[in-house]
């Protein structure tokens, strides 16, 4: 799978991508917000001028009733503050919209990961509500707040808003 966002493509976690992620996910910027996953087999591994930048995934409620999509995301830190993770999540959310028929997606960064809340909110979610004690900070091992955000298909933002 390949899917080309503006200046990012998502393509499936090819050999040798797997120490280039497990790298990323050890840095200090990263590791605070992400622990270790157990594999990179279900991502997609985003590239940027043809360098792994780090990696984005998704997962899919087929029941439906229930039906939607959820994504979650990490980049190393040299990519931050460039608006990349705001194209990658905005590129996988099309594709998940589009092609996969989702009406709604969600996405549960930590409640104090400012840059990470911003970027979504570029993209078109919306805070719906806070998860008390969500999940266990990977660096302390306490349990930290998540702010649960969704999108409906007809909110997604399809372009960049220009920088100032």
């Amino acid at each position: 799978m390949e899917l080309r966002g503006a200046s990012v493509v998502l393509r499936s976690v090819a050999d040798g991508d797997a120490k280039v992620l497990a790298a990323i996910v050890r840095e200090p910027e990263v590791a605070r917000w992400w622990a270790p996953p157990e594999g990179f087999d279900e991502m997609l591994a985003i590239v940027v001028d043809g360098e792994v930048a780090g990696a984005i995934q998704y997962d899919e409620e087929d029941d439906p009733d229930y039906r939607h999509a959820s994504i979650d995301i990490f980049m190393g830190a040299r990519f931050h503050g460039r608006g990349l993770g705001t194209d990658a999540v905005r590129t996988l959310a099309r594709w998940l919209i589009e092609e996969r028929r989702h009406h709604r997606l969600t996405i549960d960064p930590s409640a104090t990961n400012e840059a990470a809340i911003r970027s979504y909110t570029k993209v078109g979610f919306k805070p719906v509500g806070r998860m008390r004690r969500y999940e266990r900070d990977p660096v302390s091992g306490q349990w930290r707040d998540g702010l649960l955000m969704d999108l409906l298909a007809d909110e997604l933002i399809m372009e960049p808003s220009p920088r100032a």
